[in-house]
C-alpha cells in the first residue's frame, strides 16, 4: 500500500478492534467461542462442556457478548447463547490453523 493511499484508524475503531483481540486473548474465551463455533448452548450446558463453574461462563459470555461475538435467545427460564460475528470466528479458527500447523 502505497503512502499516498494510507488513512489511518480513528479512535472508536481502534478501540474495537484492540478489544477484539483482548478477547481473543484469554483462554476461557477462546473455548467458548470455539465450542459455540457451530452450535447453540446454554450456560449450564457451556459450563459442563468445558468443565467451568457456570459464575465463570457467564462472566465471560458478558464479556463477549457487550462486544457483540456472541448472542443470546431466552426460552423460558433458559438462555442460549450461539457465536455473532463470523469475522471473528475467521479469525479464531484462522489462528488455531497456524497454531496446529505443522
Amino acid at each position: 500500500m502505497s503512502d499516498e493511499n494510507y488513512q489511518s484508524l480513528d479512535e472508536e475503531t481502534l478501540f474495537l478492534v484492540s478489544q477484539t483481540f483482548k478477547a481473543l486473548a484469554d483462554p476461557t474465551r477462546i473455548r467458548i467461542l470455539h465450542l459455540l463455533f457451530n452450535q447453540e448452548m446454554s450456560v449450564s450446558n457451556i459450563a459442563q462442556q468445558l468443565d467451568l463453574n457456570q459464575s465463570n461462563v457467564s462472566h465471560q459470555l458478558r464479556f463477549l457478548k457487550n462486544l457483540r461475538l456472541v448472542k443470546y435467545r431466552r426460552d423460558g427460564k433458559t438462555i442460549y447463547y450461539s457465536q455473532d460475528d463470523e469475522h471473528v470466528m475467521k479469525i479464531l479458527q484462522q489462528s488455531i490453523d497456524h497454531a496446529t500447523h505443522h
